[in-house]
């Protein structure tokens, strides 16, 4: 079952940029990061570390850019996600300039739910719940 997409804006900055006024390519995993924290709630993470101790890491990336973003560009992150099996929840992220036909960064992240002594753990039924998904 796929989620809907969800849409975070984000205005390239300066400091985003490398030598040539691209964005450098590592910022675009803090973009679908702060996207995913969007869709999820800081609340949420907040209280799974704190009260469960439980958190979430990359198990595996699949990044394609196809075109740069530029000083001054505002990028739609637009994001969804799939949860495949126990866990893992698999998130396709993708970066796009106006007015085009493709995205200019898309991306395929695996997730794993692990606790604190990095041991792999299924994902709560409250996480399931807030991302308005059914464990089945």
């Amino acid at each position: 079952m796929s989620s809907q997409v969800y849409h975070l804006p984000v205005q390239i900055y300066y400091e985003d940029t490398d030598h040539s006024g691209v964005v450098y390519h590592a910022n675009y995993l803090k973009y679908f990061e702060r996207s995913r924290e969007h869709v999820i709630g800081k609340d949420l993470l907040v209280k799974l570390w704190k009260e469960h101790n439980l958190g979430f890491a990359v198990y595996k990336a699949n990044i394609t850019y196809s075109e740069g973003a530029e000083f001054g560009d505002i990028l739609d992150i637009r994001s969804s996600y799939c949860i495949d099996g126990n866990y893992r929840i698999i998130w396709t992220h993708e970066a796009w300039k106006e007015n085009r036909s493709k995205p200019a960064v898309s991306c395929e992240l695996h997730l794993v739910c692990m606790d604190k002594n990095k041991k792999l753990v299924p994902i709560p039924f409250e996480y399931l719940k807030k991302l308005e998904l059914q464990t089945g």
